[in-house]
């Protein structure tokens, strides 16, 4: 492998990334900009709000498996319980994620909070109430992707740990066996 791969490496899903990054940008930039458009709020609030939630499903269900190979899901089960339920490909695959598509995956994942958290002091700074709204249910739903894909993220690693160290035990154990067989 050629070490300088990685600076020269292109995305391996451009179309993936597009859709990653247009959902999160439409949404901030009709924000920001629908003021100088519109003069009523339930229009901002809506399509503002739709955007965000597009946002959100494209994030969650095809761009954070496409891009660095995890799912997430919450479900409810029999005792009324809220469970994370989480899916992540197999390490080998993993390994072969693109790693410029995983960096605009994270990357975007947190600016896009970052941009909706000041976009909220900004409208508390300016006693926006009923914009502050907006910000926060599309704060909310950039927060729960974060909150999720981390979590997969994590339960990713102790997947690896676990299947590392069963491989190793196995091996040991196996050449022990060996050793004694010969014996």
């Amino acid at each position: 492998m050629d070490p300088n791969q990685n600076l020269t490496e292109n995305y391996a899903n451009p179309k993936t990334c597009f859709f990653h990054v247009l959902f999160k940008a439409a949404a901030l930039a009709f924000y920001i900009l629908s003021a100088l458009f519109f003069d009523s709020f339930v229009i901002i609030f809506v399509v503002t709000v739709v955007l965000g939630a597009l946002d959100f499903w494209v994030v969650k269900n095809v761009s954070g498996r496409i891009l660095v190979g995890l799912r997430w899901w919450n479900e409810i089960n029999d005792q009324g319980e809220s469970v994370w339920k989480f899916e992540c490909l197999d390490q080998e695959s993993l390994a072969r994620m693109n790693k410029k598509d995983s960096w605009l995956f994270w990357w975007t994942l947190y600016l896009t909070a970052a941009a909706w958290i000041f976009l909220g002091i900004f409208s508390l700074i300016r006693f926006q109430a009923d914009y502050l709204l907006v910000v926060g249910v599309c704060l909310s739903l950039s927060i729960a992707n974060i909150i999720g894909f981390t979590k997969c993220r994590k339960d990713a690693k102790k997947q690896l740990q676990a299947f590392a160290s069963q491989t190793i035990a196995s091996r040991v154990t196996s050449t022990i066996q060996s050793a004694f067989s010969v014996v």
